[in-house]
Order: C-alpha cells, then structure tokens, then sequence
C-alpha cells in the first residue's frame, strides 16, 4: 500500500489530523510529519525556507523506509509538497495541494507578511498562535476545532514562527506549475481568509493534470470544519 503522507501548515502539526487519521486508517497508510519548529518537533532547530523544509521531509521519509507515496500539503505545507514534487519527482504518485498557493507573499490575505512579523513581534508566540489560529476558522475562536489546533499552534517559539513567516514570504513556485508531472487535486474552502480564489486558480490552471475541489461554507481549517467531506475527496482521489 502506498501511504499517504501529510504535511501540515504554518504553526500546525500533527495533531490536527485526528479525524483524517481516524477515518482514513482503514483504507490507506497515513504518515503525518511534524515539521522542525513546529508540533511535537518544535525542540528541533528552525527551517527557514521552503526548500529546506522539503528536503527535511524526503530525507524523513527515507528514513523510515518510504520511498513511493501519495502526498498532501496544507497551507505552508502546499508550498513545501511542491517544491517536494519538484525534487522528488518519480517517487509521488498523487499530490494533493489543500488551502495552499504558488506565490509565497500571499497575495489577499487577511494581512501581510510584514504585518504579521510585526505583530508576532510585539504580541509574543502564545498569542499570535491565538490570533492566527481564529482566521483558519469560519466561526473564528467559537469553532468546535479552535481551541485544539491554538494549543497546536502555541507549541511554536518566537524563532519558529519568523522562520516560518520568512520562509514563506521568500519563496515562490508559479515559474514551476506546468512541471508537476503527478494526478493532482487542488482543494479550497470557499472561505478561506489566508489563500485567495486567485491562488487556488492559479494551481488548478497551471498544473497539466490538476482537478479542483472547492469546499463551501469554509476557511483555512478546511479538514477540521468538514472533515467527513475532505476525507471522501481524499479516498476518492487516491482510488487506483
């Protein structure tokens, strides 16, 4: 069985796919990563570009004797599953690229990038986990899911969360869309404060074999707020 490998966002971890690993276990091998900085690796040493994020988790998965697999990237995590896909080609069979985009200044999000290194800056780690968290929600702090995913998010240091924010503010991947050689499908909320219709497009147009699942009445957080959903689109996309 090829295993699914999961790749969360910008201060996420592994811990926020509970309801895809309690459902999708049964058909598939699912492989959730926590990325250096973040969750329950946040002791590691920081990344701080998109590049060396990717290249950490081929080499994590090589160590545990993974060499062919499916892979999603949320978010931040979008970004680093295509430069993933740009460096380890041959060995992905299905990409799925969630809440994410090509252009890593995140053009028509809820604020800048300088805004939010300002502000992370002057808030401290706890609360900017807080603050950014409430966006990946339609229903903000009220959510069912908020209040796990912020104590996700609270596991980052101040250097995790500027190395993340540099990270993404550094890199882009648009020149790069039409070389993605896996099945691809690119999935949105509707909703979503983070990554605009435009950056959605952008993927589903620009990438040769991309399918588009928009998912209404969502944010960012779309597994979390319609995990039932999200998980049929993901076994329904990985089905030979």
């Amino acid at each position: 069985m090829i295993p699914l490998v999961l790749v969360h966002g910008f201060m996420g971890g592994s811990d926020q796919w509970e309801a895809q690993l309690a459902d999708l276990t049964d058909n598939h091998d699912v492989i959730a990563v926590d990325l250096p900085g973040f969750g329950k690796n946040a002791h590691l040493p920081v990344i701080n570009s998109i590049g060396g994020f990717a290249e950490w988790t081929i080499s994590e998965l090589r160590s545990r004797g993974v060499t062919r697999y499916n892979l999603l990237g949320h978010s931040m995590g979008g970004m680093i599953v295509q430069e993933m896909a740009r460096r380890d080609p041959k060995n992905i069979e299905h990409l799925i690229l969630y809440s994410t985009g090509a252009i890593g200044v995140l053009p028509g999000r809820f604020e800048t990038i300088e805004e939010s290194k300002a502000r992370a800056k002057q808030d401290g780690p706890q609360k900017t986990a807080r603050r950014i968290a409430a966006t990946w929600f339609l229903d903000r702090e009220s959510a069912e899911m908020f209040e796990p995913c912020a104590k996700i998010a609270e596991l980052a240091s101040a250097a995790a969360i500027e190395a993340g924010l540099d990270a993404m503010q550094a890199w882009s991947g648009e020149d790069f869309l039409s070389q993605i050689d896996a099945k691809t499908m690119v999935m949105w909320g509707d909703r979503d404060r983070t990554y605009s219709w435009e950056q959605t497009h952008l993927l589903w147009t620009s990438i040769p074999n991309a399918r588009l699942a928009v998912v209404p009445g969502c944010a960012h957080a779309v597994h979390a707020e319609k995990a039932h959903l999200v998980n049929t689109l993901i076994s329904d996309f990985l089905m030979p």
